[in-house]
């Protein structure tokens, strides 16, 4: 399986207080194949994981021991990008996720790990491709 890594199983897995932590563990233990991500969402990761340099190094660890894969931005998707942040604006769309459907759009990978349901539900892949959302 390929699948794209959102922003909040990214934190969980590596932030014991968090309520879905031990979920992604064993997600993860369980998941065969590739990961992929954006630089927006490591910098989201990142953010989030600021109360400890050892949980930063450890988000960092992902993409170095080849956990996860980060695709990054050109002025190609960064156009489409801010296409998609415009067309979602009712939600609105923030950036990371518009670098996530940029992503996906470019690649095909439809599989997303994210807990952000109700937006990943909304967003298209193309007028007929929605996301498969994991877990």
């Amino acid at each position: 399986m390929i699948a794209i890594l959102d922003t909040g199983p990214w934190v969980a897995l590596i932030d014991r207080s968090e309520s879905r932590h031990a979920e992604c563990v064993q997600w993860l233990k369980d998941f065969s194949g590739r990961l992929y991500s954006t630089e927006a969402v490591l910098t989201e990761v990142l953010y989030l994981l600021n109360f400890s340099i050892i949980a930063q190094c450890a988000a960092l660890d992902f993409i170095l021991e080849s956990v996860v894969e980060i695709v990054p931005a050109n002025t190609k998707s960064l156009k489409k990008t801010k296409s998609l942040m415009k067309k979602y604006a009712d939600l609105p769309m923030d950036f990371a996720d518009a670098t996530i459907v940029c992503l996906a759009t470019d690649t095909g990978i439809q599989n997303i790990v994210t807990f952000d349901k109700k937006d990943f539900a909304i967003y298209k892949l193309s007028k007929t491709k929605s996301f498969t959302i994991i877990p």
